[in-house]
């Protein structure tokens, strides 16, 4: 039976009449000290709009969520990849994920899950290994119950933050 997430959502690449959205997104789903600049998530989407999976309300026309990252071959993750989208490596084998974004009225019901799952199946196609991220405490769990393995404290200090860095063998 497919996902009646699929009735409600389409699920696709970003694009660029859609950088507005974005960043308003990541100001509303992260804290201040966490969220990606509206200058580093402009060039994110600009230079890999093929590295971000949004969900569009199919009621409105507008992004309910959104998951993205940059492509390399480094296998651990480190705070520059948020802000250097040169660090990007279009043929990378891995995924660096910088962001999972569900709006508040969107979440509840496995809108996040399937974002990452769609993410993974289709890097897993793109022949990607691994897709690696970094959580706080409190959200290790729910990424395990997604697949992701917990490899420890994370060499990232992000927004003065103690992070988990979480990889997914795709």
């Amino acid at each position: 039976m497919e996902n009646i997430l699929h009735y409600k959502y389409e699920f696709r690449n970003i694009r660029a009449d859609e950088i507005e959205q974005a960043v308003a997104i990541e100001q509303i789903c992260f804290p201040p000290n966490e969220a990606c600049s509206e200058k580093a998530m402009t060039e994110r989407i600009k230079a890999v709009p093929d590295l971000f999976l949004v969900a569009i309300d199919k009621a409105t026309g507008k992004i309910a969520g959104f998951l993205n990252g940059i492509a390399t071959d480094e296998s651990r993750f480190r705070d520059e990849f948020f802000t250097d989208v040169n660090l990007n490596n279009h043929y990378g084998c891995n995924v660096m994920l910088l962001g999972l974004d569900v709006l508040p009225e969107h979440r509840g019901q496995g809108l996040a899950t399937e974002i990452v799952a769609q993410y993974a199946e289709r890097e897993r196609n793109n022949e990607r290994r691994k897709l690696i991220l970094t959580c706080l405490e409190g959200k290790v769990e729910m990424y395990k119950k997604l697949g992701f393995e917990d490899k420890g404290i994370a060499n990232s200090s992000w927004g003065g933050e103690e992070w988990h860095e979480m990889v997914l063998r795709l």
